[in-house]
């Protein structure tokens, strides 16, 4: 083949083929902007908040429900952001989850028809909730999220750019009216709260958890300094309450172990156990370890039991951080066997975990009535094996981080009907040091997230005392 007739037949290396006569001779802009986007690919596109807050929302809203923290944490992209583009990042999609109800009734009925790509409901609740409670202005929010949206849905594009510049007219008075605490909570949970706690408290528990919750921290000691340090209120049970804002690690005393995050319900377990020093304690599925940390600071001798390794290795470094000791054991309770039993054991049950929807907005979307029963069902093999790892005239303090009367009050029930040897230990208002939570007649701890909410609310939990019968 002669030189001649190769370069009739191939393109030249450049990989563009041979030009037809007189082509060359065109010259435009578009065409030379064409041609250098053949010759060199473009970069990728910046990354910047508002994306990751979509691949975020698509994998917590999505079939699987992932959850939030997990997710938002594992992102890939996370730490390329800077520091306020993570919090705008955060913030994003926890408006989102805590409005979700609010913005899907203001939003949703102005679409022609619904995307069927979750990707592009989502960008549409993230822009909505820009221009309906985050005060961005109109011309970023409406711009950033068709930005968004022309990078993989150019076809939903003019529809999106449409609803949103109706909502930033428009939006402000769609959310006139509205029922902020029953659109933003699932039907079957209001109705479980509204069935155990009646129609107001129901409404005051669902309207907490559309704030921010602030940030409560335990201590070993000096709570005043670390008050006074970290610009924080002391709670009648000792916990430090102050404003979230800012990295958990950069506030005074991180490095220096001097205090934990830990809500101040979630701290209430451990000190209603009483004086623990020298006593040997079982914590039933211990990471992150607040509760740990307590026992250990009191005195007490732990073996922290935890299921997971990846949550166990969690657990290593804070109490490092804290240079506290404890004995952590890496096991399922329903199959470990400890060499002695326990004077005290302290189970903080798995649960469907509806007491923290302050915390983890995430929650109400993803559980269902499905998991109260199943959960309950595990709680209960739960409680069985925490017994069987119980010194005779031993005490169980079970606890649930969760609002659902099926995990709490009638678990408990539950157990005392069954004839497995345990008896009550009622819990005393004086034990709760001032703290303005539930009693029930029966001495069993409930708190609400209504609960000291001029202060910022509380996680809900129920804690019940149990005492094993002597030998």
């Amino acid at each position: 083949m002669t030189q001649r007739t190769r370069d009739r037949r191939q393109p030249p290396r450049g990989g563009l083929a041979r030009r037809k006569p007189g082509l060359e001779k065109v010259a435009t802009p578009e065409k030379s902007a064409i041609l250098a986007a053949v010759a060199k690919p473009a970069p990728p596109p910046p990354l910047n908040a508002r994306r990751i807050a979509i691949d975020v929302l698509d994998r917590v809203l999505g079939p699987d429900h992932r959850p939030f923290d997990e997710t938002f944490l594992g992102h890939p992209l996370l730490a390329k952001l800077p520091v306020r583009d993570r919090a705008f990042a955060r913030l994003l999609v926890t408006t989102v989850l805590r409005r979700l109800g609010q913005i899907d009734q203001a939003a949703l009925p102005l679409l022609r028809y619904r995307p069927k790509d979750l990707p592009v409901t989502n960008m549409l609740r993230l822009g909505a909730a820009q221009l309906l409670f985050l005060s961005t202005p109109p011309h970023a929010a409406v711009a950033e999220t068709v930005r968004l949206a022309a990078k993989g849905f150019r076809r939903e594009v003019p529809m999106l750019n449409a609803v949103l510049r109706k909502l930033a007219t428009e939006g402000r008075a769609l959310l006139e009216g509205q029922d902020a605490a029953r659109l933003n909570t699932p039907k079957w949970l209001w109705e479980s709260w509204a069935a155990a706690y009646g129609e107001e408290r129901a409404r005051a528990i669902a309207e907490a958890h559309l704030v921010e919750p602030p940030l409560d921290l335990s201590v070993q000691g000096e709570a005043e300094r670390w008050a006074t340090e970290l610009g924080a209120e002391i709670l009648p049970t000792g916990t430090l309450r102050r404003r979230s804002g800012g990295l958990v690690d950069a506030l005074p005393g991180y490095d220096a172990g001097g205090w934990w995050v830990q809500d101040a319900a979630a701290a209430l377990p451990a000190l209603l156990m009483g004086p623990v020093k020298g006593r040997r304690v079982l914590d039933i599925g211990a990471a992150p370890g607040g509760k740990t940390a307590q026992l250990s600071a009191a005195g007490a001798k732990v073996t922290a039991l935890e299921r997971s390794p990846r949550r166990a290795e969690f657990l290593v470094r804070n109490l490092g951080r804290l240079t506290l000791d404890a004995e952590i054991v890496v096991g399922d309770a329903l199959e470990w066997q400890p060499p002695a039993r326990f004077d005290a054991v302290l189970l903080d049950a798995p649960c469907t975990a509806t007491g923290t929807i302050r915390r983890h907005p995430d929650i109400p979307w993803a559980k269902s009535p499905a998991d109260v029963e199943r959960l309950a069902e595990a709680q209960g093999r739960l409680l069985d094996a925490a017994l069987g790892m119980l010194a005779p005239s031993g005490m169980l303090l079970y606890a649930v981080c969760s609002l659902q009367p099926e995990e709490g009050e009638r678990r408990i029930e539950a157990l005392l009907a069954g004839g497995t040897g345990v008896v009550r230990d009622p819990i005393a208002r004086a034990e709760l040091k001032g703290l303005p939570v539930d009693l029930t007649p029966a001495g069993e701890v409930r708190t609400l997230p209504c609960h000291l909410a001029a202060s910022g609310g509380i996680d809900g939990f129920f804690i019940a005392r149990l005492r094993r019968r002597g030998a």
